[in-house]
């Protein structure tokens, strides 16, 4: 198969907000354009690529290529004054004999060869094709501000690019598009209007075409705090694990409820907010805090997670008890810490074990804890 690619970068920023072209915005620390090359590059079946870009774009791309060093042939071409005319121009810069084509918007970073590949495969066989996926939204025909219709949902597919053609094929649909001055919003349309099908092809939904800032992927920073707590076993106090009261003779003693689960979680948050320990926080020394419950602090504890901007991802404990065997509470203290944290339960995740009759924890004289949390901030 001899394949070309073009790809339509000859648009500009102006609902992005930015001064110049946004395919050449940076990305997650790479010029949105770079993602598009980077995918073609990588694909033996392909052998030309054209980028119409504007004129005033054209250094910059070259400047990009010359950093990328594709082994793949690569033109640069000036685009015209809408995407049709663009694309039109990228297809007669394709060598004579290139039998298919993939047409490409640049400002789609999030393409994989995966996605194309399965579009060029139904290409053999209909030699149309556009990826899409299925609307997720109800969608309505609205007139000055009214609904008139609504349109059945199952019916109802959001185009992508690439889309797919023998070269031929879209080489005449945009002939006869400029005979006929047919304009459309994508190539898909104009082989429609010759009267020729096009198949449509699961996309993915990750393939997103950037639009304005709202489009663009969130950078997301991580931070992970670790928590250990002990707490003695004593006659007279109740045993509290991560907010869940267990039936036993003995319970844990401490200046607080000695939830010492909840201790070492809230220690590893306060360990990955780089904020110190539970001790600076609610010192012993402190009356107020006599026999509080440790999931009341847990509380403030979040809400110094959240006033510096992070939320919990997951977090994973494990309780070190020689008695009682913890194993039919774990699902409720699960559920209790899950709820305190702000995440679904399958973020949270609890282990029992014992200590095989070791040290204080295996002669039944305390119960230990120790805990990961991982902090997710997402910032523009």
């Amino acid at each position: 198969m001899k394949v070309g690619v073009v790809i339509a970068a000859a648009g500009s920023g102006l609902r992005m907000g930015a001064e110049g072209n946004k395919v050449l915005l940076p990305v997650q620390g790479k010029p949105m354009l770079q993602y598009s090359l980077e995918c073609f590059e990588a694909m033996d079946e392909v052998r030309d690529l054209v980028v119409v870009t504007r004129e005033e774009d054209q250094e910059m791309v070259g400047t990009l290529l010359e950093r990328m060093q594709p082994t793949k042939r690569i033109q640069v071409v000036p685009g015209g004054p809408v995407r049709q005319e663009s694309v039109y121009r990228g297809l007669q810069a394709l060598p004579a004999d290139t039998q298919w084509v993939i047409i490409h918007d640049g400002a789609r970073p999030f393409i994989t060869t995966t996605a194309v590949r399965r579009g060029l495969e139904a290409a053999r066989e209909h030699g149309a094709v556009g990826l899409a996926v299925p609307v997720k939204d109800t969608i309505k025909r609205v007139r000055a501000g009214v609904v008139v219709d609504t349109l059945p949902r199952s019916e109802l597919w959001a185009m992508q690019t690439p889309q797919i053609f023998r070269y031929e094929l879209i080489l005449k649909a945009h002939q006869e598009a400029r005979r006929r001055d047919l304009v459309a919003t994508d190539d898909c349309a104009l082989v429609e209007a010759l009267g020729h099908p096009v198949q449509i092809v699961p996309g993915e939904y990750s393939n997103i075409k950037v639009t304005t800032p709202e489009d663009l992927p969130r950078r997301e920073e991580f931070s992970v705090g670790s928590g250990y707590d002990v707490h003695r076993l004593v006659p007279g106090r109740p045993l509290i694990l991560g907010g869940v009261e267990i039936p036993f003779e003995l319970g844990l003693l401490g200046h607080s409820d000695a939830d010492v689960l909840t201790h070492a979680v809230m220690d590893a948050l306060l360990g990955a907010l780089g904020a110190g320990d539970i001790g600076e926080h609610f010192p012993d020394t402190d009356s107020s805090y006599a026999g509080i419950s440790s999931m009341a602090l847990l509380a403030r504890v979040m809400e110094l997670v959240r006033s510096r901007g992070w939320e919990v991802s997951n977090a994973d404990a494990v309780v070190l008890a020689q008695r009682p065997k913890l194993t039919p509470w774990k699902g409720a203290i699960r559920t209790s810490l899950a709820q305190a944290l702000g995440v679904f339960e399958a973020r949270v995740n609890i282990k029992a074990s014992t200590s095989e009759g070791l040290g204080f924890v295996g002669r039944g004289e305390g119960i230990a804890a120790q805990a990961v949390v991982m902090l997710r901030s997402a910032r523009s």
